[in-house]
């Protein structure tokens, strides 16, 4: 049997999956995720996401950057090529600036692109939850809602049974491989039923 990823749940509206996103939160579970077809605002805090760290990555390599630049500028000029221009001393820092400030920018762009990919865990090519045929609507008009097995609280059945609790219109068991039926997936059925191969 292959692996089970998680569940995946499918809701009418946004105001449904708001709800559902603050019931998950509030019953403990941490590896999660909420899918839309555009963003919804206050999903994030339903969630309880936290401010993304990705500004961290943007500090460091904009400082990292700026600094680089500055100590190349001072190698080039007072060791690799010390030229006296105009009587001014070798290290000459104020005319430096523009460049060190240029390379922070350079060093800050880096860092949000770098980081947003490492924290996305990107690239990745395929995702278990791209094995659900119902999924491959979360572009154009619906909802979902996913709990990885990973999760310490995942319990399969009470897991999707929360999710039917909390106004799932469908709810099935993601394999991480399609040695379950053609597409990875149990099937469940509306209503959040039928979800029983589900195993924590």
């Amino acid at each position: 049997m292959a692996a089970v990823y998680g569940v995946l749940a499918q809701f009418d509206s946004p105001a449904a999956l708001l709800a559902a996103a603050e019931g998950v939160r509030d019953a403990g579970y941490t590896h999660w995720d909420a899918h839309t077809p555009y963003p919804v605002h206050g999903l994030e805090r339903a969630m309880g996401l936290r401010s993304s760290p990705v500004g961290w990555f943007v500090l460091v390599l904009g400082l990292s950057g700026a600094a680089g630049g500055m100590l190349l500028q001072w190698w080039v000029s007072t060791l690799a090529y010390p030229l006296v221009i105009s009587g001014k001393p070798l290290f000459s820092w104020p005319a430096f600036v523009p460049i060190m400030f240029e390379c922070g920018v350079l060093g800050g762009a880096l860092g949000a692109v770098l980081g947003f990919l490492f924290l996305a865990r990107l690239p990745r090519h395929h995702h278990p939850l791209f094995n659900s045929e119902r999924f491959e609507r979360v572009t154009d008009d619906a909802f979902f809602l996913s709990v990885e097995a990973a999760d310490p609280r995942f319990a399969g059945e009470a897991t999707a049974g929360l999710l039917a609790r909390l106004g799932a219109r469908h709810v099935e068991a993601i394999r991480d491989d399609e040695e379950d039926g053609a597409d990875g997936t149990e099937r469940g059925s509306e209503g959040g039923r039928g979800v029983g191969g589900v195993r924590g």
